[in-house]
């Protein structure tokens, strides 16, 4: 085994440094207005200049992530600042809240009504104040933090369409990536504050979003945990919740907590059998959890995302558990998503395929697809690959 861990290590970790990450180097760094381009076709080419802001402050993480795990590169750092400054000077509004849309000069185009926009601010300034040892950095995580937890209870404040008091319904998303966003603010933020935080966290992911009986986690759940009876309320993200179980296991891990990790290995696996397109292959995108018709018409297209956290997870299990179904899934997963999405004429992953695996658009990044996900499932995969590899003989 050790050998066939070295030689998909190799395959990840020159995918992402000698394919992926140069195609991004390439094609999306704004050299006259600051900041990326995330609309590229197929080849590289621009075909929409304006910036979101979360893409751009998800390049801006990952160019300073390398920078501080990988290696000190002054390119990397070069890419990180073009994205960091482009946001201190424009991303926000005047109560501090961040823009979803900016035009090519960073004047505002949709106003801040995504919380998410500030939760990967708060990841990109953390990294690159570590990177850049920039204090004013580190300050603009902080705040952008803290409207995170101001924003919780209702992420979209005076932009939300539902009706007040109208069957009231939380989301998984935001519990699971604030769990993900402590880890990034080790450092700047107080640690019992951070280990209380983390606590509600995976309380709440893994004991009301998670079904007991089914081993599912569920897109929306009542305020008390309770199934609702709507399109909404029977909602199924298999990758999104592949995603949400490598966060608790990272977790889990850090804290030596076995029960935890096991939980999460299993609800990870069930999603995958209940996600998975016998006849075809691949993970769908949306299903209903009582096999009615979803609402999203793009139900059965297979995404590149669920498929890389889907990777992510099943070899950070395999390597905190040795369960021999994971290694067996992660094979799985690991045969659809490298004959399906990487382009091997001009570089990077196709991002959206049909149910038969055929790409249905050829573009590399849009509004949804930027530097993010493709690069951080090629090196999380890379480091565990490695670490099996080192411990294993054979």
């Amino acid at each position: 085994m050790a050998s066939r861990f070295r030689r998909l290590a190799a395959q990840y970790r020159t995918a992402l440094f000698e394919d992926v990450l140069p195609f991004w180097e390439e094609h999306s760094i704004d050299d006259q207005c600051g900041g990326y381009f995330t609309c590229l076709d197929r080849e590289g080419r621009i075909f929409d200049t304006d910036k979101f802001v979360w893409l751009q402050a998800r390049q801006v993480w990952l160019f300073s992530m390398l920078h501080n795990r990988i290696e000190q590169r002054s390119r990397w750092l070069e890419i990180a600042r073009s994205g960091a400054d482009f946001l201190k000077r424009h991303g926000r509004d005047r109560n501090g809240d961040w823009y979803f849309a900016l035009d090519r000069q960073g004047r505002p185009l949709i106003q801040p009504y995504s919380v998410f926009s500030d939760c990967f601010a708060a990841m990109a300034f953390s990294q690159y104040g570590l990177a850049a040892n920039d204090d004013e950095a580190k300050r603009i995580a902080s705040e952008a933090f803290a409207n995170v937890l101001r924003r919780q209870n209702n992420p979209k404040g005076r932009y939300t369409k539902t009706v007040p008091g109208a069957r009231p319904m939380r989301a998984l998303a935001h519990p699971m990536i604030l769990a993900n966003l402590c880890v990034e603010m080790e450092g700047l933020i107080d640690a019992e504050t951070l280990k209380t935080i983390v606590d509600q966290c995976v309380k709440d992911v893994m004991g009301l979003f998670l079904d007991e009986e089914r081993l599912l986690l569920f897109e929306h759940v009542a305020p008390d945990g309770a199934h609702i009876d709507s399109m909404a309320g029977r909602l199924i993200n298999p990758g999104h919740g592949i995603e949400a179980m490598w966060f608790m296991m990272d977790l889990a891990a850090r804290r030596n907590d076995h029960a935890l990790i096991d939980r999460a290995v299993d609800a990870a696996l069930n999603t995958l059998e209940f996600g998975w397109d016998t006849k075809w292959g691949g993970i769908y995108y949306f299903m209903d959890s009582a096999g009615r018709p979803p609402e999203q018409l793009e139900w059965d297209r297979k995404l590149w995302w669920p498929h890389g956290e889907s990777l992510v997870a099943l070899c950070m299990a395999y390597a905190l558990t040795g369960r021999t179904e994971c290694w067996k899934w992660f094979e799985r997963v690991h045969d659809y998503t490298w004959s399906h999405f990487p382009d091997p004429a001009y570089g990077e992953w196709f991002g959206y395929l049909d149910r038969r695996g055929t790409p249905f658009l050829e573009l590399k990044g849009g509004k949804w697809k930027g530097c993010f996900h493709v690069p951080r499932t090629l090196l999380r995969c890379t480091s565990e690959l490695e670490r099996l590899a080192n411990r294993t003989h054979g």
